[in-house]
């Protein structure tokens, strides 16, 4: 056969043809895609090695619809680091955001890290933190908005969060899109055991 017959008839099969296999040939070529070239191409073009997470807990969530509430239960934590509400209500993603969300990142100069911003760093964990900036001085101090204090565990200090650990800088957010990796990542996990 010739080339130009072999590639028609493969571009048949993957755009045209029903079947099982062609499926199953469509997920690989999508996956390879997203993997390979998507990915790595919007890490070139947002500067960081991760440029979507998906938000797998829900330590940054709040009732959007009732941030007075919100406020008033967190507060005291916030205003003992002399941040007002005011300023919180100026910060991005004041509101939280919900496990299941997708967030895209810009990698960015942890000297240009403000507080009030919402970072995604390493810590000792399987996967990286996404939580807000509450200080910096020389180091980041960080805090889930829906979490009541820091994080100070054998894995993790919020309390001191190390400018290399820094991944990227929270950007803009995509509500729910994230439970298809959460999803395809538990059922791989109770697959394995």
């Amino acid at each position: 056969m010739k080339t130009k017959e072999i590639l028609k008839k493969t571009w048949h099969f993957i755009w045209n043809s029903n079947s099982i296999w062609s499926w199953i040939v469509n997920i690989i070529l999508a996956f390879v895609l997203i993997k390979f070239i998507v990915y790595p191409g919007l890490g070139l073009l947002f500067g960081t090695n991760y440029p979507v997470v998906a938000v797998v807990s829900n330590s940054m969530e709040h009732d959007s619809s009732n941030f007075e509430l919100w406020w008033e239960y967190n507060k005291v934590f916030y205003i003992n680091r002399n941040i007002t509400k005011e300023e919180f209500r100026e910060y991005a993603f004041h509101n939280g955001f919900n496990k299941g969300d997708i967030m895209i990142l810009r990698g960015y100069n942890p000297e240009n890290i403000e507080i009030g911003d919402v970072i995604v760093f390493r810590a000792g964990k399987a996967y990286p933190i996404i939580h807000r900036v509450v200080e910096k001085n020389g180091h980041f101090g960080t805090k889930g908005d829906n979490n009541p204090d820091q994080i100070r565990s054998f894995d993790l200090d919020e309390t001191n969060i190390k400018y290399e650990q820094l991944i990227g800088k929270a950007v803009f957010r995509i509500p729910w899109v994230g439970y298809v990796k959460i999803g395809a990542v538990e059922l791989v996990s109770s697959l394995k055991g």
